[in-house]
């Protein structure tokens, strides 16, 4: 039609994306190719979602958890299946309190010197609190990893 072209939308089905370059090298282009991102370090690596108020400190769900351990009131450890390349990942979470108006919630870095409560590449710690400062286990509390698998 007089060189226009009508573009469709097309379904592809794969089991695996290999990048032409390198494996992991797979780039998503925006529209108009303004910007770029790496596909794999888009992607959430760590997620799940704990009871505390159970003993263990059970999962409901996760990807790319191994286990959870109770390590006092309001601290649960995940350990994480397929390791991070180094400690400097990110995480970030949700807390759902039991009883009160709200809970604050937090991760152990690498600064804190109780190595029960430290990230590493292969787990990592929360710490959850009331508004008063008191710790806090919670009914739901989920956490999600960005940063590179090694």
């Amino acid at each position: 039609r007089n060189g226009s072209r009508r573009l469709s939308m097309s379904t592809i089905l794969v089991d695996n994306l290999t990048g032409k370059t390198s494996a992991g090298s797979i780039t998503v282009t925006s529209e108009g190719g303004a910007a770029t991102q790496s596909l794999q370090q888009g992607l959430i690596k760590v997620w799940g979602a704990v009871d505390q108020t159970s003993t263990g400190h059970p999962l409901y769900d996760s990807l790319n958890v191994s286990s959870t351990t109770d390590a006092a009131e309001s601290h649960t450890i995940i350990t994480i299946s397929n390791a991070m390349s180094n400690a400097n990942y990110s995480v970030a979470g949700f807390g759902q309190a039991q009883d009160h108006g709200g809970s604050l919630g937090g991760f152990y870095g690498k600064s804190t010197g109780t190595a029960a409560r430290t990230m590493s590449t292969t787990s990592f710690t929360s710490d959850n609190r009331t508004p008063a400062g008191s710790a806090d286990d919670l009914t739901y509390w989920s956490f999600q990893v960005a940063g590179d698998l090694a």
